[in-house]
């Protein structure tokens, strides 16, 4: 059965983004790869070697995967797409949303919405995008 998972990438941040996700989300680090521990003979570029080269953060609902970018390589930070997450309550949704708002961005503060007893958007100190909804409303269909 195909899987489909979010693969982030950050510049340098990522051990301590997928630790942090891994505690504040209930989730698991099964991988932290860096490049100093690449097995075999790939070459590794000067100030690469503690950055990581995987890393996969497992959930019972979900998995995230990412990496470092290497060393001298342009680096512009996630665009174009957030992580959506959801949560049965509203107060359990809003406790993430606070604790991602920490040290971040908040794009669009929490409050209720047509599709959720509360929703809101928020860019982490790690510069992930997320998007937190609490509480789902059903939809009526047009």
């Amino acid at each position: 059965m195909p899987q489909l998972a979010a693969y982030l990438a950050y510049d340098g941040q990522c051990a301590e983004a997928m630790h942090h996700y891994a505690r504040l989300l209930g989730a698991k680090v099964e991988t932290l790869l860096t490049f100093d521990q690449v097995p075999g003979e790939m070459p590794v570029p000067p100030g690469a070697g503690k950055r990581v080269m995987h890393a996969h953060l497992v959930h019972p609902d979900f998995t995230i995967m990412a990496s470092d970018a290497m060393p001298g390589m342009p680096f512009d930070g996630i665009k174009g797409a957030m992580l959506a997450i959801t949560y049965e309550g509203e107060q359990e949704a809003r406790r993430i949303f606070d604790a991602l708002a920490d040290g971040g961005h908040i794009t669009m503060p929490w409050s209720p919405t047509f599709w959720a007893e509360g929703f809101g958007m928020v860019t982490d100190r790690f510069g992930t995008p997320w998007g937190v909804n609490g509480g789902p409303k059903a939809i009526p269909s047009p």
